[in-house]
């Protein structure tokens, strides 16, 4: 068993490191100002071929494993959370397509979704519908044409930013075998946006209701096959869940390395804090924290590339473990730098918002739970 990274994987991951220090970390606070990010920024981040991670090489992808994704977000998010996060929505549209839809499909839309000519938002969350996903109400009316969609979806990040979104729609009876998973392009008629949200973290990313109203989209618009689309959006967020959580974990490493800079210059009785012992046991449990919630999540990212039968048990486990540590070192952070750590100008207010909401979103930690425990009931013979 060899935990080491290869050369490949160690220069994927500096190669993200260092894109990030340069081109994110630099204008991270005045996107967030600004409440959105330039979109020139994912066309230099597709050069890199980040556009399409795991997309086949032949549609212009990078053709790399779940474990190779996790490292360029934990890498990203040292510059910005809410950036790397936003990129990780984008490529996993990007993998549903890859992995389900037809020849036809890939070739119309991989292209432009891995040089980022066009950015992709994921729509599965409706205001009625969270945890339980299998509930919601969007329906898409087949018609002489293709399909007629009316509903809407909630807490979309890239909503009236995107150019394309991905739609988890109702086409046939209640339950989750009634969905399917579509294409929508922006500027398609029917389709609209809400104001945008005022959120706790994740301020550089434009989140909005998306609203579909007599919305018609090409029947060939539809991803894989009709019925399918529920199976497509949780097999999604396998990945999904180890990128949110590779993301939190780049973004608490940050809170951490710089919590180690300030306690060495910062003064209290006499000395710098970080020869006090107390906050010396403070810093080993952190750490401790960061390499167990690495080495949770890499295993979990090498189950699903192998297609163990528990993958999806560990791609829950390791959103649960390393989004609770990584929020608890973050706030743990921020109290090492006492009132300074409450400033925006020293970046820990910032990532502890941010980190917040990866306990909630590709399935709440609650949920993730419940994924656990079925799982182990399903496999007690």
């Amino acid at each position: 068993m060899d935990f080491a990274l290869s050369e490949e994987q160690q220069a994927i991951f500096d190669m993200a490191f260092a894109f990030g220090q340069d081109n994110i970390a630099p204008y991270a606070q005045n996107w967030e100002a600004e409440g959105t990010i330039p979109k020139d920024l994912w066309r230099e981040i597709a050069q890199l071929g980040f556009g399409g991670l795991y997309v086949d090489e032949k549609y212009g992808g990078s053709g790399l494993t779940r474990l190779d994704a996790t490292l360029v977000f934990e890498a990203l998010a040292m510059s910005c959370p809410a950036v790397g996060s936003f990129l990780s929505i984008h490529n996993m549209v990007g993998g549903m397509i890859d992995k389900f839809g037809t020849e036809a499909q890939k070739q119309k839309w991989l292209p432009d979704l891995c040089s980022m000519d066009k950015v992709f938002s994921y729509c599965l969350t409706e205001p009625g519908s969270g945890s339980d996903a299998a509930a919601l109400r969007t329906r898409a009316e087949e018609t002489d044409q293709g399909f007629r969609l009316t509903g809407s979806k909630a807490f979309i990040s890239g909503g009236g930013y995107s150019d394309a979104y991905l739609i988890m729609a109702r086409t046939g009876a209640e339950g989750p075998k009634g969905i399917s998973a579509m294409i929508v392009e922006d500027g398609t008629p029917g389709l609209s946006f809400g104001a945008l949200e005022r959120k706790m973290g994740w301020k550089a990313q434009p989140t909005s209701q998306v609203n579909l109203d007599n919305c018609n989209i090409s029947a060939e618009n539809i991803v894989g096959e009709t019925g399918k689309g529920f199976t497509y959006a949780m097999a999604g967020l396998d990945g999904g869940r180890l990128n949110i959580a590779a993301s939190a974990l780049g973004g608490a490493q940050n809170a951490l390395d710089l919590t180690l800079n300030y306690m060495g210059e910062r003064k209290a009785f006499g000395r710098t804090i970080d020869q006090f012992q107390a906050l010396q046991f403070r810093l080993a449990e952190m750490e401790v924290a960061l390499q167990s919630a690495r080495t949770f999540l890499r295993q979990a990212a090498w189950k699903l590339d192998t297609g163990a039968y528990d993958a999806s048990k560990f791609c829950a486990m390791a959103k649960l473990y390393v989004t609770d540590a990584a929020f608890d070192v973050a706030n743990g952070c921020l109290q090492l730098h006492g009132g300074y750590g409450y400033l925006a100008d020293y970046g820990i207010e910032k990532i502890v918002r941010d980190l917040r909401v990866h306990q909630i979103l590709e399935g709440t930690n609650e949920i993730m739970r419940l994924i656990i425990s079925r799982q182990m009931l399903a496999d007690r013979g």
